[in-house]
């Protein structure tokens, strides 16, 4: 086990506020944005849209609430790595690894600076290749402000995500007050049922996309201060925050727009600020979007490449992969290989394309997580636990509830893609194999 020395090599420096800013503004980037257009394609009706985003609140606070207890159990770099590890040994923890390395770091990276650059493109005649560039400048930017330092790294958080809160609910105050409620979904007759539940199901992966952050934290827990309080408090809180501001804003969105015109406009937000001020509205929501996806950008930078970080400080990635800076005290060598990949993963595809690979490739290992609640009470009692999971074991069951069904859904809707990204794990293991072959059994 190599995890002490992970943990004991990049020092605390984060505390509660700075760990809830890395969770929030990981998870308030591009979702919230773009994510109801595809909702409302989807499933077509308030009430079907609703309920998504109710179910999605709940499957974020279930699964906060419990990956909670691993955090304050293992509070070292890596998150859910090092809590896979720790409850099934080596080869669950190599896929994970392996699958941010080749399909889930990347794709989140590209997919959030692609949308950065495509409202760069409101205000600059960027066009097709302009953004694709516009987007690698942007990852490679802020790979080098955390490589730096990770309080430069936190001081951009901090900023970017009380702009982009500050802005989101502004954004719905004026909506309700100045909005012409008269237009909106809202004061149309309300149905609950969707267009095919087929599509709900679809439009439930995307929402999970938007929710999607809440175990961010974890992965640069050995760098937060007093984690047993820390860790707790800014997970739990975080997300709580999220789900005030996803479903208010979605209220709104609804309020001064009907479900037909929010279909298929992937700039949602825009057309809900059109509405209220015209075209200067559009632009101001544009800016927006820009700050929220860049202070995401930076929290996917910051968090992401501790797992690379501890697999190869494990010995199951290449060691100069776990170099720490000497001056810095940051995982240079981590955060410039997730950049890279970043930046090639721009290069060749799409938004919608990168975020479904996200969602699809991470979701197995959140079960798995959460599961590992129930395998570490277990395996483990003797383990110190000062904070438990809220509702156990209902709570974690209903959260492995859901992910199944999500998954097994995206396999009947989506059998292509979703069998490519389990395809991607399972080539996993005879990589791990012949990677412990190479480096010996100790790997």
């Amino acid at each position: 086990m190599h995890a002490p020395s992970a943990q004991d090599r990049l020092p605390r420096r984060l505390g509660v506020w700075s760990a809830a800013a890395v969770l929030v503004g990981s998870t308030i980037g591009s979702g919230i944005f773009r994510v109801p257009s595809t909702v409302a394609e989807d499933v077509g009706t308030v009430g079907a849209m609703a309920l998504l985003w109710i179910i999605g609140a709940v499957v974020a606070l279930f699964g906060a609430l419990t990956i909670a207890e691993l955090a304050v159990l293992f509070p070292r770099s890596g998150g859910i790595y090092v809590f896979l590890r720790e409850a099934y040994g080596p080869l669950p923890a190599f896929l994970f690894g392996w699958t941010e390395l080749l399909v889930i770091r990347p794709s989140a990276l590209g997919a959030i600076a692609m949308l950065f650059a495509e409202y760069l493109g409101e205000f600059l005649p960027l066009g097709t290749g302009g953004v694709r560039v516009v987007a690698a400048l942007a990852i490679v930017t802020l790979a080098a402000a955390n490589i730096r330092s990770v309080s430069w790294g936190a001081a951009v958080q901090n900023a970017s995500t009380a702009a982009k809160v500050a802005a989101l609910v502004g954004l719905a105050a004026v909506a309700f007050v100045l909005g012409d409620g008269s237009r909106g979904a809202l004061a149309q007759p309300i149905s609950f049922a969707p267009l095919s539940w087929s599509g709900f199901g679809i439009a439930l992966v995307s929402v999970m996309w938007a929710y999607d952050g809440w175990a961010d934290l974890t992965f640069i827990g050995g760098e937060v201060k007093d984690p047993t309080r820390t860790l707790p408090r800014a997970l739990l809180g975080g997300t709580a925050a999220i789900v005030v501001i996803y479903l208010v804003v979605n209220a709104a969105y609804l309020f001064v727009l009907p479900v037909a015109e929010m279909a298929g406009r992937p700039l949602v937000a825009a057309d809900a600020a059109r509405a209220i001020f015209g075209e200067a509205g559009a632009s101001v929501v544009a800016a927006m979007v820009m700050v929220s996806a860049f202070g995401a950008l930076n929290g996917a930078t910051m968090t992401g490449p501790r797992i690379l970080f501890a697999m190869a400080d494990d010995g199951l990635f290449f060691r100069p992969i776990a170099a720490v800076h000497g001056r810095w005290r940051t995982p240079w060598a981590a955060i410039a290989l997730a950049a890279a990949l970043g930046v090639g993963y721009v290069s060749v595809r799409s938004f919608e394309q990168l975020a479904d690979a996200f969602i699809l490739g991470i979701w197995p290992f959140y079960a798995l997580t959460v599961l590992a609640v129930f395998t570490l009470r277990q395996t483990r009692p003797e383990l110190e636990r000062p904070y438990r999971t809220v509702g156990y074991p209902w709570v974690p069951i209903v959260f492995l509830i859901a992910s199944v069904a999500m998954l097994l859904n995206a396999l009947l809707a989506e059998p292509g893609s979703t069998l490519f990204g389990f395809g991607i794990i399972a080539l996993g293991v005879p990589v791990f194999y012949a990677w412990r072959r190479v480096r010996g059994p100790t790997a």
